[in-house]
């Protein structure tokens, strides 16, 4: 028998399949087979900012879980594979077309969100973007320049959900937590949280000499010689607990080390400053919204949730004679139809998180940072990080 050849039902020999039609169904079964892969199992992720330091680096290559909190059903599905929201080698064209939209579905997965884990989330204030500062939120560049300004400067577009920029930050408050920050601590339904192992925070340190303690010795103790901050006659340095702890012992320090405490008000949400007088280290507390469950709004409070039940729930919110008008209706409460998130980065006063634009919603979630597969840095591969589980 012929291999080459076989029979077809009405007995006619069929030819064998060219070469290059073998290449070809080959890669239309690859493409397909990864994009199935990316969307539904696992997708790749690089670490572009230090906001995480030294949990994360600069340059680490992570694999995020998609099954760990249940796939999420593209709301955009026609798209070209492989790519986010704009093409390869190009600054602006849209790698997607919004001619279909799917509403949120998620496929169960292994578990819910909890506390500390480190997600992967599309940035809630991305839904506008002035593409020539994508790297910023289009409502901090109005709130500082004007709209108009804004408008008449930069190319404004809007981006659907799974189409905008993804970020990553760790979980410290989860949907019915209550939550503040209090001299740079997080509170969590009155408990303090357990600071991650590696994460960072400015420390003002009084050297004996008031001298900069010698680079080659902060080296040796792995930590950065940031440019020179001095408030006070103190010097600024970004420590982990481990780092503050044994920059204590230095003879140059003799234990004078104390934490940085941000006062600053501009830019923290929800930039109401006539009811709410936050902070980065000092914040809240706040309630984070929980499905189904129900808040009274009053002026006192409706900047916490305005954003909420106007763009991420898509209601009609309006104020008139003093109460506010949902969908039409009058009504002084609203109940939450999705679940919301609250994320902090592990560098916290190096980080734009939530502290800068609220609530994460629960339709916002890619997925959980799982596994660096990849590491580099000035140096070249940081082989002591490949193949790191991230906690």
């Amino acid at each position: 028998m012929n291999l080459a050849f076989w029979k077809k039902k009405d007995g006619q020999p069929k030819k064998k399949k060219s070469a290059l039609r073998e290449w070809l169904d080959a890669a239309i079964f690859a493409v397909i087979a990864a994009t199935l892969i990316r969307t539904f199992i696992f997708e790749a992720y690089t670490i572009p900012t230090p906001s995480m330091e030294k949990t994360l680096l600069v340059n680490d290559f992570l694999f995020v879980s998609k099954v760990s909190y249940g796939p999420r059903i593209p709301m955009t599905p026609l798209a070209v594979p492989f790519t986010h929201h704009t093409l390869p080698l190009t600054k602006y064209t849209k790698a997607y077309s919004e001619a279909v939209q799917w509403k949120y579905k998620r496929i169960p997965g292994w578990g819910d969100i909890r506390r500390n884990d480190v997600v992967v989330f599309n940035f809630p204030e991305g839904d506008t973007v002035a593409l020539e500062r994508s790297d910023e939120s289009y409502y901090d560049l109005v709130r500082r320049m004007g709209r108009e300004q804004v408008w008449g400067q930069y190319r404004v577009i809007s981006r659907p959900v799974d189409k905008r920029e993804n970020y990553i930050k760790r979980c410290v408050g989860i949907a019915g937590d209550t939550l503040e920050v209090r001299n740079g601590v997080v509170i969590v339904n009155g408990t303090p949280e357990t600071q991650p192992p590696a994460s960072e925070r400015l420390y003002h340190v009084t050297t004996t000499s008031g001298d900069r303690i010698n680079h080659m010795r902060l080296e040796e103790m792995n930590i950065e010689d940031v440019p020179e901050v001095r408030v006070s006659g103190k010097i600024s340095y970004n420590l982990t607990p481990s780092e503050e702890k044994a920059i204590k012992q230095l003879e140059a320090v003799n234990g004078q080390v104390e934490p940085f405490i941000d006062s600053n008000e501009d830019g923290v949400w929800p930039q109401d400053t006539a009811h709410f007088k936050f902070t980065v280290d000092n914040f809240g507390p706040i309630y984070i919204p929980k499905k189904g469950a129900t808040v009274r709004l009053d002026s006192g409070n409706i900047e916490l949730y305005r954003r909420i039940i106007a763009v991420y729930e898509k209601n009609t919110l309006e104020s008139k004679d003093g109460r506010f008008v949902i969908n039409g209706t009058p009504t002084d409460q609203y109940t939450f139809k999705m679940n919301y998130y609250w994320m902090m980065g592990d560098n916290r006063h190096h980080s734009l998180d939530s502290r800068y634009w609220g609530f994460v919603p629960e339709d916002h979630v890619v997925g959980k940072a799982w596994l660096i597969w990849m590491s580099y840095g000035k140096g070249g591969i940081r082989w002591s990080r490949l193949f790191r589980t991230i906690k």
